[in-house]
């Protein structure tokens, strides 16, 4: 029994994870990285017309397509050894059947004579010697952060991952600028005695590699589920008001956070009802300026020059303000136009403060007048004591 390399879960001789009952994935999701539920794997297809694709899954959530031209009997989360260029490579099976088909579509992979194959299951021999493979990553990444800082290259080392036949291993860096690794390629091959790799990723990349926990409490989406990553500018954060905070604005990675991308579609379509200012309302009681736009709510308000008071104006009725001043013509106030019998957009607002405010005024009132009557109670009659000493 052994722990897994990814988490505290125990796994037996052969990697399997014991005691959770899911064909090798551990309890707490960290072995299943960008996993995915296979929703067609109740039905029943036969052997000849399933497609022979399978997504096999390596360290860290890398995935690759390879094909079963043996007709292997296979499960998914089972071990496999697959054919990987000079050499081979272990790796466990995430996905297969015609969801398989939609991830190569998906990810635009063509169904050529360009994808490798699948060998054989894995035997206890290929786990036992993937796994004294695996144990040489942790002792190769210090050893060479060591010799990166003697170079004094300006590159960042992420992860290291080692071929299952020991005779490669792929190195995942993250770099600002162009960096010449030529010399530390020869230091590296010389000092572990394998092929070199040098794999330069994006710093969104290096965060999915790493893991970790957001400021929403779960697990990075990166890390989990999410595989594209899109362009986040400023301007999502404007359209949603967010304040232009960078170390609010910013994910794990120093980059914006890619949450700020999902609700953006959302806020956009909530906009097109909100007129747009670029100069501030014109009424006969002064200028009023924009102060703050509830987008869903449809609401904006508005503030005087002179006056500490925030109005609540209708998007319809600023742009009724706006159509004024356009021709010239300025309103009393910016809720003149109101019918008496809707009520203000302010009087809406606050009809629930009131409300409580009424039931908390009735509560204390209450409460004084039970004090007062217990008070009564408890206090003795002067005038029956004076009588009742006199006797």
């Amino acid at each position: 029994m052994s722990g897994c390399a990814s988490c505290s879960s125990i796994t037996t001789s052969d990697g399997k994870v014991a005691g959770c009952q899911s064909n090798g994935g551990c309890l707490t999701g960290g072995c299943n990285k960008l996993n995915v539920f296979d929703w067609l794997s109740n039905m029943d297809i036969p052997l000849s017309n399933r497609f022979d694709v399978i997504e096999v899954r390596f360290k860290n959530g890398r995935k690759d397509f390879f094909r079963n031209v043996e007709k292997l009997d296979l499960t998914t989360g089972d071990a496999v050894v697959v054919d990987v260029p000079n050499g081979h490579h272990v790796g466990y099976i995430s996905l297969q059947g015609e969801l398989v088909r939609l991830q190569m579509m998906k990810k635009k992979v063509a169904n050529d004579d360009q994808i490798k194959t699948i060998y054989r299951i894995a035997s206890q021999r290929d786990l036992e010697k993937f796994i004294s493979v695996q144990n040489r990553e942790d002792s190769t990444l210090y050893k060479t952060r060591e010799v990166i800082q003697e170079l004094k290259l300006e590159m960042k080392l992420t992860d290291v991952e080692f071929q299952a036949d020991n005779t490669k291993a792929t190195f995942f860096y993250s770099a600002e600028e162009r960096v010449d690794f030529r010399e530390l390629i020869k230091r590296l091959a010389g000092e572990f005695k394998i092929r070199v790799e040098m794999r330069q990723i994006s710093l969104r990349q290096e965060a999915s590699r790493i893991g970790g926990i957001g400021s929403c409490g779960r697990e990075l989406c990166c890390s989990t589920w999410l595989t594209d990553f899109k362009s986040v500018s400023t301007s999502a954060a404007r359209y949603q008001n967010l304040s232009l905070n960078p170390s609010k604005l910013s994910g794990q990675c120093g980059r914006l956070k890619c949450c700020l991308n999902y609700e953006l579609e959302t806020y956009m379509d909530a906009l097109k009802d909100i007129p747009e200012l670029e100069k501030p309302l014109l009424t006969e009681k002064g200028e009023a300026r924009l102060q703050k736009t509830d987008i869903f709510r449809k609401i904006m308000w508005f503030g005087y020059r002179d006056d500490n008071n925030w109005h609540p104006v209708d998007a319809k009725r600023v742009k009724e303000i706006i159509e004024l001043n356009s021709r010239g013509k300025k309103p009393v106030t910016l809720l003149e136009d109101l019918a008496d019998d809707e009520g203000s957009v302010g009087d809406t607002l606050n009809s629930d403060l009131e409300r409580l405010d009424k039931k908390y005024k009735n509560k204390q009132t209450g409460r004084r007048k039970n004090k007062n009557r217990n008070r009564n109670r408890r206090r003795p009659n002067r005038n029956n004591q004076k009588n009742s000493s006199n006797n």
